[in-house]
């Protein structure tokens, strides 16, 4: 019998869900750290290690199915589907929990930051924090299906970034004999 090996696909999704796992999972992280700064922090350093765990996938993809070997395109195009997949199981997160949990929570979170700062802002400090309140009311007119498509498209593009240099430090020739 031969084994037969998944596609770069199925081995993509298989990723993919493992790091959208890792995302929901810190997500959780960011409504919670809106009162408790110590998980806002987290959030933040789980944040930081999304990258590393990335390189990790994909080197483990390289050596348990490509048998060590892997070129450029087919390292940036697993690792880009690897996120994209992450990034859609994420978004059914996103989209839960801005239609039937947040109910305006983060922003009237950021607006209360907002007016404390106004209290005791200089005048080059109000113009900035003028220019936010704007950001976060055009913010507050989004309905949770286009709250999760930004989050969606933004986290496609970054990741797509971050793969190129993934792969490029990922990508290994075949050894010469």
């Amino acid at each position: 019998m031969t084994d037969k090996k998944p596609t770069l696909q199925e081995s993509a999704m298989r990723y993919g869900t493992l790091m959208g796992i890792f995302w929901t999972l810190k997500f959780v992280l960011f409504p919670a750290g809106m009162s408790m700064p110590v998980l806002l922090m987290a959030f933040f350093l789980l944040t930081l290690i999304v990258p590393v765990a990335g390189f990790f996938f994909v080197c483990q993809y390289r050596d348990r199915e490509c048998e060590g070997v892997l070129n450029f395109s087919r390292a940036f195009l697993f690792t880009s589907f690897m996120y994209m997949f992450a990034a859609l199981f994420t978004a059914v997160a996103h989209y839960i929990y801005f239609r039937y949990i947040d109910h305006g929570m983060i922003i009237a979170t950021y607006q209360d930051m907002l007016s404390t700062m106004d209290q005791v802002a200089t005048d080059g400090m109000k113009e900035s924090i003028d220019q936010f309140q704007q950001a976060l009311d055009a913010i507050a007119t989004l309905s949770p299906l286009e709250i999760t498509v930004q989050l969606l498209t933004q986290n496609i593009f970054n990741c797509t970034m971050l793969a190129i240099p993934t792969a490029l430090l990922v990508m290994r020739k075949k050894k010469k004999e």
